[in-house]
């Protein structure tokens, strides 16, 4: 299927994380439809990854960009802005599960919303007026513990709450122009970070066997190349009618009834 995403400029935030991350696994997605991903990430790794792309014939640029900044993320619109004259889609991808719990200090939590769920709006808000011009889309990767809570993580916790929240709102606010904005929801995803965490465990093999076999579909985790086709779907005029939905993709983990594990 053709999703129509050649030549779109498509801002993807939290895109340079490691190879295999979820937001770069987006980016390579992006340019393997043809779109032209911009990467907005404070990481010196969007310089190696713009360069590849560029080397591919696709216009990418990185614009380091430390998210929990607003004065930064308007610096970064601009520049994009200036560039490209439109946004026809962005992606609000960053997040860290940080560990901002109850035990943890006020600044650690109000570092936690600034980059979990400031970002977010911050990013919005001043890309909007070049989404308007090409009468393009938002889509926020939300998560299940926005749903679900998971504990020891107020500050993440509130943060993806919150991105939910503005994804309905967002679809209310901008309907009269024609711009749709909707949320992915991630479980258990294979991350290269999720990979770092197992390892840190003294019984890792024996908790991931214990977290995938509590996914219904597969007893597998979701990988990160399933949510990438899933966000450029949504983001394309494939799914032209679609607004203020939350789309969650992690093989029945959060909704489907628990009387299909066996054990």
């Amino acid at each position: 299927m053709d999703l129509g995403l050649k030549d779109k400029i498509v801002v993807v935030t939290g895109a340079a994380g490691v190879k295999g991350s979820i937001g770069e696994t987006i980016v390579q997605a992006l340019a393997h439809e043809g779109a032209i991903p911009v990467i907005v990430d404070r990481n010196d790794r969007g310089h190696g990854y713009a360069e590849a792309l560029q080397q591919r014939g696709i216009d990418s640029i990185f614009v380091q960009t430390d998210l929990s900044k607003p004065s930064q993320i308007e610096a970064a619109a601009k520049t994009i802005g200036e560039k490209y004259g439109r946004i026809d889609a962005l992606i609000n991808n960053v997040g860290v599960n940080d560990g901002a719990g109850l035990d943890g200090s006020m600044e650690d939590f109000m570092y936690s919303l600034k980059l979990n769920l400031v970002s977010f709006f911050a990013m919005t808000k001043y890309c909007l007026p070049y989404i308007k011009k090409a009468q393009g889309n938002i889509l926020n990767i939300g998560s299940k513990v926005g749903l679900t809570g998971q504990g020891a993580t107020s500050g993440y916790a509130a943060s993806k709450g919150g991105v939910l929240g503005l994804t309905r709102e967002w679809a209310v606010d901008l309907i009269k122009d024609g711009i749709r904005s909707n949320a992915i929801i991630i479980a258990e995803s294979w991350t290269p970070s999720y990979d770092t965490w197992i390892k840190t465990l003294e019984n890792g093999e024996e908790k991931l066997q214990a977290i995938t076999k509590k996914i219904p579909l597969g007893n597998r985790m979701t990988t990160p190349q399933e949510i990438a086709d899933t966000c450029l779907f949504t983001i394309s005029g494939r799914s032209s009618h679609t607004t203020g939905q939350f789309i969650t993709v992690d093989g029945g983990y959060v909704h489907l009834d628990r009387s299909l594990l066996t054990e």
